[in-house]
């Protein structure tokens, strides 16, 4: 049997906070005055969780009465194989699904987590993270860490390795190499999130935010599976122990170990916010899908009008290569861009289209040379296929022929396609 295909990010993080199913919507708009009243409720009860925590030390007395005062809440925490937890065991290692992970951990067992973004200050002490005092690069951090660690009144440590949220579902981020340079042994803690009616976390969401959705929902379950402790084999790189350790935690939560980064979730954040979703339909069944920046069509004939579209623009790019980034980015204008400035690879159909585009000279005739004439080239020299001496050079002559692509792209799409919607308009 093979392994199943490592999802990609649009299965890994959740962009919509609504469900998509008619009937949970409905559902859910029912139950939204019930939840506004326990909302204002429990941001009372909050606060007062808020003070006896901070007025308690910590020890077993305080984490249970702050664990059933968060079952107020809506907070409701259990756990498994509590014998599992190793006492001696100085860094836990835990899937990242919401951004109260470490908080609902420290109500079962003592354990700092550190701060590693956000402004130090109060507003970090008062969510129960523990501050460092360490700025510069992620060396000086792990050799903190590893001073703290070995003072053996200190709580161990709670360590996210994936640094960026997931929903919980698909599968898990590559784990970062530092919190397994701490030390040879680290106890990995598999982290279940549920609740009803809405998505557990969204991408891209303040902690006010998901904080404030906490309160409204009925509940939220955290289930806290405790797993054996995980050595460090002889002469193991880093790398490799993080790797083995997110198998086993993938295994654990039955997802799928990936090797997507926090990086990757940034970069496909920044795509969906240039993209506007469809309105949904209640009783589809079906997610709000991206909308193209002409209107709407059946999925194929839109992506094949486009692609045309596309292609008269550049004719030497491949219809197929015009395809697949149009799939991905569905925009005309955002797929010229891509192939223009290099960030879709291909080969062009033919070296006339592809030097005619490249370097486009004074000989051309008739309107193609009028279009030329319009470009505004940065430079006064005419592009030649000379190789440069200087790197400096080389630069400016490749950013003048891609400025000068670009507006000559530009200018041919909007001629062809300005005349024909003032045609329309007529």
């Amino acid at each position: 049997m093979e392994p199943p295909a490592a999802p990609g990010p649009e299965r890994l993080f959740d962009s919509h906070r609504f469900p998509t199913d008619g009937f949970l919507l409905l559902a859910l708009l029912i139950y939204a005055p019930v939840g506004l009243c326990l909302l204002v409720l429990r941001l009372f009860i909050g606060v007062h969780v808020f003070l006896v925590s901070c007025a308690l030390p910590d020890s077993i007395l305080r984490r249970f009465i702050v664990r059933v005062m968060c079952s107020v809440l809506g907070l409701v925490v259990r756990q498994s194989d509590p014998r599992l937890r190793d006492a001696s065991v100085r860094v836990y290692i835990a899937n990242h699904v919401t951004q109260f992970d470490h908080n609902v951990i420290s109500l079962l067992t003592s354990c700092n987590t550190p701060a590693l973004s956000g402004a130090p200050g109060f507003i970090c002490w008062s969510r129960g993270f523990m501050e460092l005092g360490v700025a510069g690069s992620r060396a000086e951090l792990v050799d903190s860490l590893k001073a703290y660690s070995s003072h053996g009144v200190n709580p161990p440590l709670l360590l996210f390795p994936e640094e960026a949220a997931t929903n919980g579902r698909a599968g898990l981020l590559r784990f970062s190499s530092w919190p397994f340079s701490i030390l040879d042994v680290v106890q990995p803690v598999a982290l279940h999130v549920q609740r009803p009616l809405i998505a557990v976390s969204v991408a891209d969401s303040s902690w006010i935010s998901e904080l404030l959705w906490t309160f409204f929902v009925p509940f939220t379950v955290y289930q806290v599976r405790w797993m054996p402790p995980v050595p460090r084999r002889a002469e193991e790189p880093s790398e490799d122990f993080a790797l083995r350790v997110q198998e086993l935690l993938a295994m654990e939560l039955g997802v799928v170990s990936t090797r997507l980064t926090a990086a990757d979730k940034a970069e496909h954040m920044k795509r969906l916010r240039h993209t506007l979703p469809l309105p949904f339909v209640p009783g589809s069944g079906r997610p709000p899908a991206a909308r193209p920046c002409a209107g709407a069509a059946p999925a194929d004939v839109r992506i094949t009008a486009m692609a045309q579209r596309v292609k008269e623009v550049l004719p030497h790019v491949p219809l197929d290569v015009i395809r697949v980034d149009l799939a991905q980015t569905n925009c005309v204008d955002t797929t010229i861009a891509n192939l223009l400035e290099g960030r879709v690879s291909f080969f062009p159909e033919s070296q006339e289209a592809g030097s005619e585009l490249l370097a486009p000279s004074t000989s051309q005739t008739g309107a193609a040379a009028g279009i030329q004439g319009s470009v505004a080239v940065p430079s006064s020299k005419p592009a030649t296929k000379q190789f440069a001496k200087s790197p400096v050079e080389r630069h400016l002559s490749l950013q003048e022929r891609k400025r000068a692509l670009y507006d000559y792209a530009r200018r041919r799409f909007a001629e062809k396609h300005g005349a024909a919607r003032a045609g329309s308009s007529r």
